[in-house]
C-alpha cells in the first residue's frame, strides 16, 4: 500500500513539473491534455497590455487598422527589409511554421511590420516578401505610424548610423501572438525550438476564445 501511494505521489509530481516547464517555455500557455484535465487553457498573457490600435499600409497598398485583423489569431513580427540576418531568418522560420501547420496555418494571420519608415515602402515590402510564404502580409507606415504600433506592442527599435552615411535598425526579435479578439497570448522567441513554437501556434488556433 505504501509503495502504491509513493508511486501515485511521484506520478503527480512528474505531471506538476512538466506543467510548470511548459508554462515557462510557452509564454503563458498551460497545456492540460491528460485525462484528468482534458482542456487547453491560456493563463496570464491576456492580462498584459500588449497590442492596440494602429494605422498602417499593407504591401499591396491598402490602408489598414487593427480592426481589419480581428476575428482570427495573429502572429506578428517586427523588423525591416535591409536586416542582414534576424529578419530573413525569422521570416524563413515563419514560412516553415506555415508549411508545418498545414490547414491550421490558414486560421492565423501572419504579419511582418516594418520599423524602417524611411526605406520600407509598400513596394519595397512587396518585393522583399516574394522570397517567403505568400500568406505573410507586410505592413509599413510613416514615422509617426510606426511609433504608434511599436508603442502599442512595447517593441524596442532604434536607428543606428553606419560608417559611410548609411544606417541599420536595432529591434526586438520575438513573434507576438494575439488571439482572435486582439488580446496578447504570448510570444515565439527566436531561441526556442520549432517544436515549442509549433505547439504555441497550434494552441493559438484551438484554444477557445
Amino acid at each position: 500500500m505504501k509503495i502504491l501511494r509513493l508511486t501515485r505521489w511521484l506520478a503527480w509530481g512528474a505531471v506538476a513539473v512538466v506543467g510548470f516547464a511548459l508554462l515557462a517555455t510557452t509564454g503563458g500557455w498551460l497545456v492540460t491534455d491528460g485525462p484528468l484535465a482534458p482542456q487547453r487553457v491560456a493563463i496570464g498573457p491576456t492580462s498584459l497590455a500588449i497590442g492596440g490600435p494602429f494605422r498602417l499600409t499593407d504591401h499591396r497598398g491598402r490602408a489598414v487598422t487593427e480592426q481589419d485583423f480581428r476575428g482570427q489569431p495573429m502572429a506578428i513580427f517586427f523588423g525591416f527589409t535591409h536586416c542582414p540576418d534576424v529578419c530573413p531568418t525569422t521570416l524563413n522560420e515563419m514560412t516553415g511554421f506555415i508549411e508545418a501547420l498545414g490547414t491550421d496555418a490558414e486560421r492565423i494571420q501572419w504579419l511582418f511590420v516594418s520599423v524602417d519608415s524611411e526605406r520600407d515602402t509598400p513596394q519595397a515590402m512587396a518585393g522583399y516578401l516574394e522570397a517567403f510564404d505568400r500568406r505573410i502580409t507586410g505592413l509599413s507606415g510613416t514615422e509617426a505610424q510606426v511609433a504608434e504600433v511599436t508603442r502599442a506592442f512595447r517593441v524596442y527599435y532604434q536607428r543606428v548610423p553606419l560608417e559611410g552615411g548609411g544606417y541599420t535598425m536595432d529591434h526586438s526579435a520575438s513573434i507576438f501572438l494575439l488571439d482572435a479578439q486582439g488580446r496578447f497570448a504570448g510570444t515565439v522567441d527566436n531561441k526556442e525550438s520549432d517544436r515549442v513554437a509549433l505547439e504555441k501556434l497550434r494552441m493559438l488556433v484551438t484554444t477557445r476564445q
